[in-house]
């Protein structure tokens, strides 16, 4: 009888093992390849539910074949900066991830006047995910009453009336702000800056005709640019967008203008290189999978896969770029 029950166990252990076995084989194991027992965290410095949040929770479901299980913790404020400090003090092992946006990587450290963390020191660079084209889009009504049906007609009436019209964003700082002085300093044109709290608030004053143009992302402002409330302009990305068809490049009227919305993601610095190396590859290789690119159409969103070197360049290119920018605003967060 003994003899039979130690048979039973032996049995048991092995059936076990060989479950285990066949699950490694298979790619679901729920630890990630460097031999961590926890699922990573990925953190979204902003809140549930916008462009950021959806793309991050559908790339963490996409990955976990290869990584393991991944939770998304949303931790909004301060413009992303909580968000993207709790990344940066993290532990430097692969069990804590993070988006990097213009905002938190870009604009952040020339907006605020004191900075939790340092954008370039203090995070390694993962991939790109995506970038969203940015469009001027003016209010229908002003359009047709102004006879303004291209850029270079909105160019045109703005510098025969200086200070007539004027244009919304989501506050002092924000990338519609800063878009929009980089196209008035190109246009060499004067328009009023009207901040409202938040993009939503700004978007509403649009279509209310409180204010006559903004520029916003396409992931916005494509619903009702299809309705015809407003009327699109120019995307701000170097080439017409795909996604817009019809709808020209700031460029073709302004040479060399570029303004797109982007984001990425990155792991605390000193992060070691093989643990890099193997996030890079399960995220570039779900950013480059058919239904990922189906899926991010659907947001108005372009899938970057790049190298962690060729992010953390785009990254301090776009630092760079910016700090003229936020200081000739004049735009301070204390």
């Amino acid at each position: 009888m003994i003899l039979i029950h130690f048979q039973t166990a032996m049995q048991r252990r092995s059936l076990l093992r060989c479950a285990a076995a066949a699950l490694l084989a298979s790619g679901l194991s729920a630890a990630p390849a460097w031999g961590q027992n926890k699922p990573i965290r990925l953190i979204v410095p902003y809140a549930p539910g916008g462009p950021l949040d959806v793309t991050a929770r559908a790339l963490a479901e996409r990955v976990q074949p290869a990584l393991g299980s991944i939770v998304v913790d949303n931790k909004p404020g301060a413009g992303g900066n909580i968000g993207a400090d709790l990344v940066a003090k993290a532990a430097p092992d692969g069990g804590t991830i993070g988006i990097a946006a213009v905002a938190t990587h870009a604009i952040n450290p020339w907006l605020f006047s004191k900075m939790p963390y340092d954008a370039g020191k203090d995070f390694a660079p993962i991939t790109q995910m995506v970038r969203v084209p940015n469009v001027l889009v003016i209010n229908a009504d002003t359009a047709q009453r102004l006879g303004i049906g291209t850029l270079a007609e909105l160019i045109a009436y703005a510098r025969k009336n200086p200070g007539k019209l004027n244009y919304g964003s989501g506050g002092n700082g924000s990338a519609g702000h800063l878009a929009g002085e980089m196209f008035k300093q190109g246009a060499g044109i004067f328009a009023v800056h009207i901040p409202y709290n938040g993009a939503n608030p700004a978007q509403l004053a649009l279509l209310a005709g409180q204010v006559d143009y903004n520029i916003d992302n396409l992931a916005a402002a494509a619903a009702n640019i299809k309705a015809g409330k407003i009327k699109a302009l120019a995307v701000t990305s170097a080439r017409p967008s795909p996604l817009l068809p019809g709808v020209p490049a700031m460029a073709d009227t302004l040479k060399g203008f570029e303004v797109d919305t982007w984001w990425g993601l990155v792991a605390p610095a000193g992060t070691p290189a093989d643990v890099i190396g193997r996030l890079n590859a399960a995220f570039t290789e779900a950013l480059k999978a058919p239904e990922t690119q189906q899926r991010f159409a659907q947001l108005m969103a372009e899938p970057v896969p790049t190298t962690p070197e060729q992010f953390g360049q785009f990254m301090a290119r776009e630092r760079a770029r910016y700090e003229p920018v936020v200081k000739r605003s004049g735009a301070k967060v204390d």
